[in-house]
């Protein structure tokens, strides 16, 4: 029997609780809301709460929202996924903006500071790396689904723009997965063409610097912020870390911030209880001031509440038609060649700012050794301490 339906002041207290105990990442945040609500307290039957995880996991967007959204409105209705979609993310987006404050006032030019966050940024590819290798062991599923990603990887690599890569990927998975061979064939010989000739021959070189001094920082506007969040939200499959090439592109390809910032944004937001989607508000808060920060995080976070609230009845009915599942499939192995590229160009940059390639190998090894072999939900936020600990030794090593 499932429990009474708690009262709209409740459920949004609810959820608050389950966004203050949001650490580690969103297999252990699921596993809270399961265990409480769907295993103890019935408001869902497993069988039922196991589709809707299998639809949220193939949508964009950050699935322990969702889910939050759903089962609000499971319980109170249209408003009532709406108050529990803000509980689960109010105390991140709180803490992440409090952080963003506090470091804006930091000088990252004084060498302890700038060699902590050295290792940070260094721990920090180390976990983007172990989470391309987790997402690509759950998203390339089949033979067709690693040739997707391989050439989705080469385009980024040759400039292209993921609006051709991902589209194709999906098409053309959708017809290679039902044997229609040549057809999706073509269709990646198409999008590799087009990749070609609209690339520039590779990536821009991202700055190190805010171009301008400081005029650039805080001087972006609201609408185009939310806009690039947007963008991420609608393409974030297969978690948090997938956003990473669209909310990079944006911020430290246009110069809204650099590549350390971005790097710095990125290991905050895996130290608190959030969703780590939540390194966008970070990335708004340096660009665009609170406002920045505010729509950035709206429009990355409108998705995940349009899906549950606009077709909570209907979900679990689409995402049984095959050809969409196959498309979204198709999409999902292109972002995670998407993100593969990145991963390298963030490495890249991260050495080139090093003053020690041997200490920076260390910090990512260790902090790789540690996400691979201690499985634990504080493994992420270990891997930061951790590496900025090291960091602050080696400054006292050399005074």
């Amino acid at each position: 029997m499932s429990s009474p339906r708690p009262g709209l002041a409740a459920l949004f207290a609810r959820f608050l609780r389950f966004g203050l105990l949001a650490w580690g990442g969103p297999v252990a945040q699921i596993g809270m809301i399961e265990r409480e609500l769907v295993e103890e307290e019935r408001w869902i039957e497993p069988a039922r709460f196991n589709r809707l995880l299998a639809v949220y996991q193939v949508l964009p967007g950050p699935e322990a929202h969702e889910l939050c959204v759903h089962l609000g409105m499971l319980r109170g209705g249209r408003l009532g996924g709406i108050l529990a979609g803000l509980g689960f993310m109010l105390p991140g987006v709180l803490l992440i903006l409090s952080l963003a404050w506090l470091y804006s006032l930091i000088d990252l030019s004084q060498p302890p500071l700038a060699t902590i966050f050295l290792g940070v940024q260094v721990a920090v590819v180390a976990i983007i790396v172990r989470a391309v290798h987790r997402i690509g062991g759950h998203v390339l599923a089949d033979r067709w689904l690693w040739l997707v990603a391989a050439l989705a990887a080469m385009a980024a690599a040759l400039g292209a723009p993921f609006w051709i890569s991902l589209p194709a990927g999906g098409i053309a998975y959708a017809l290679l997965a039902t044997r229609k061979i040549a057809a999706g064939l073509l269709v990646l010989a198409v999008a590799a063409t087009l990749a070609v000739l609209l690339g520039s021959g590779g990536p821009d070189p991202v700055p190190t610097a805010l171009p301008g001094g400081d005029v650039t920082a805080g001087s972006v506007g609201p609408l185009t912020l939310f806009l690039s969040g947007l963008k991420a939200g609608l393409l974030t499959f297969g978690g948090a870390y997938t956003a990473i090439p669209f909310v990079r592109d944006d911020a430290v390809g246009r110069g809204w911030v650099t590549e350390g910032q971005f790097l710095d944004g990125l290991a905050l937001s895996g130290i608190i209880p959030a969703p780590l989607i939540i390194f966008a508000t970070f990335v708004g808060y340096q660009a665009g001031g609170l406002a920045g920060g505010a729509a950035i995080t709206v429009g990355i976070f409108l998705p995940a509440f349009s899906f549950a609230l606009l077709f909570f009845d209907r979900l679990e009915r689409v995402i049984e038609d095959a050809r969409l599942h196959r498309f979204l499939e198709g999409v999902a192995g292109g972002v995670v060649g998407l993100i593969s590229v990145t991963t390298v160009q963030l490495g890249l940059g991260v050495a080139g700012s090093a003053p020690s390639l041997g200490i920076a190998a260390l910090i990512f090894s260790g902090s790789l050794a540690l996400l691979y072999l201690w499985r634990s939900k504080l493994n992420l936020p270990a891997a930061v301490i951790g590496s900025a600990v090291v960091g602050l030794l080696f400054v006292v090593a050399d005074k």
